[in-house]
C-alpha cells in the first residue's frame, strides 16, 4: 500500500494561480501600493505543463519577463473584455515578438461588432503606438468565443464561459481540472437581474473563486483621509461573499483594487472581510494559491 500511495503522488498534476497585476482601471505604482501592486488585471494558472493566461493588463508586461527565461512558450490568453486595463499589456509582451513562441487568444466580440483580434490590433496602430501588431512574431492563434462556450486545452482542461455583462460583452471562466474548480470572475456588476443566473451558475462549489470587488466603492483621494481609514466601508464585499458561502465556494480572494486605495486601506478590509469568511482574502501581485 505505500508504494500504491507514492505513485498516486507521482501522477499528482500541479494547478497554481498566480497574480501578476491586481488594479482596476489605471495602473498605480507608488509608495502607497508597494504591498499589494499597482499593475492592472493579469492572473496566470498553471496546470501540469499547461499555461493560462486571464486578462492583459500592465501585469502581463512582467509576466512576459519572467516568461524569457523557459522559452520556447506556449499558451493561452483569455480576456474578459476589451476595456483598456485588461489589454493595454499585451502591446509590451515581450514573448509574442519572439518566432519560437505560440499563443492562443481568446475573447468575444465587442460592444460595437469587433473582433477580438481587431480591438487587440486596434490599439498598436499608429499615432498611438509605434508598433503594428504584424511585429509579433510569435505564431498568434485568435479564437472568437460567445458565452456558453466551452473548450477543452492541454490534457483535459475544460474552460466554460459565462457572460456576466452584455453591455460591455464581459465574460467570467471556469476552468475545471484535476477535479478542481477556478472562477475568474473579474467583472465588478456582476449582480445584475439580467445576468444572475448566469452569475450563480459560474461560480457554484467553485474551490476558488477570483471575484472582482464592486465597483461601488467610495471615490477618495490617494492616499485614504484619516476619518475614511477609521470609518472603513462595510459591505461592498458581503453580496459577494453571501452568495459563495450559500453555494459552497471553498476560498475568495478579491481582486481589482481601486485605484485610490492604498495598502493600510486594504490591510483594514481585508481584516473586515475576514470576520465574514475567514477563507476570503485580497490579492497582491506575486501571490501564488496552490490548489
Amino acid at each position: 500500500m505505500p508504494n500504491s500511495h507514492v505513485q498516486e503522488e507521482s501522477l499528482a498534476v500541479s494547478f497554481d494561480v498566480q497574480f501578476w497585476g491586481v488594479r482596476n482601471q489605471i495602473a498605480t505604482p507608488g509608495k502607497d501600493t508597494v504591498r499589494y501592486g499597482g499593475n492592472t488585471s493579469c492572473v496566470e494558472m498553471r496546470i501540469g505543463e499547461a499555461r493560462l493566461i486571464f486578462d492583459g493588463g500592465t501585469g502581463l508586461r512582467a509576466l512576459g519577463n519572467s516568461l524569457l527565461s523557459q522559452m520556447p512558450v506556449e499558451a493561452h490568453m483569455f480576456f474578459t473584455h476589451c476595456h483598456w486595463d485588461r489589454i493595454q499589456g499585451f502591446p509590451f509582451f515581450v514573448p509574442a515578438f519572439i518566432p519560437i513562441n505560440h499563443f492562443h487568444i481568446y475573447g468575444a466580440e465587442a460592444s460595437n461588432g469587433s473582433t477580438f483580434k481587431q480591438r487587440l490590433s486596434g490599439q498598436m496602430l499608429g499615432p498611438n503606438f509605434p508598433v503594428p501588431i504584424q511585429v509579433m512574431q510569435s505564431k498568434l492563434e485568435f479564437h472568437d468565443i460567445h458565452w456558453q462556450d466551452k473548450c477543452v486545452v492541454g490534457e483535459g482542461i475544460v474552460i466554460e464561459t459565462y457572460i456576466l455583462n452584455r453591455e460591455h460583452r464581459s465574460i467570467g471562466y471556469r476552468v475545471i481540472s484535476q477535479g478542481k474548480c477556478v472562477v475568474y470572475a473579474m467583472t465588478p456588476d456582476y449582480f445584475t437581474e439580467e445576468h444572475h443566473s448566469n452569475w450563480l451558475d459560474l461560480i457554484r462549489q467553485a474551490d476558488l473563486l477570483l471575484l472582482a470587488a464592486p465597483e461601488n466603492i467610495p471615490q477618495f483621494h490617494s492616499p485614504p483621509k484619516p476619518e475614511d481609514m477609521n470609518n472603513p466601508v462595510e459591505g461592498f464585499w458581503e453580496k459577494g461573499i453571501k452568495v459563495a458561502q450559500e453555494l459552497g465556494v471553498k476560498q475568495v480572494i478579491m481582486s481589482l483594487h481601486h485605484p485610490e486605495h492604498n495598502d493600510d486601506y486594504l490591510d483594514l478590509m481585508e481584516s473586515k472581510m475576514q470576520q465574514s469568511f475567514p477563507n476570503a482574502t485580497f490579492a497582491k501581485e506575486g501571490m501564488i494559491i496552490a490548489l
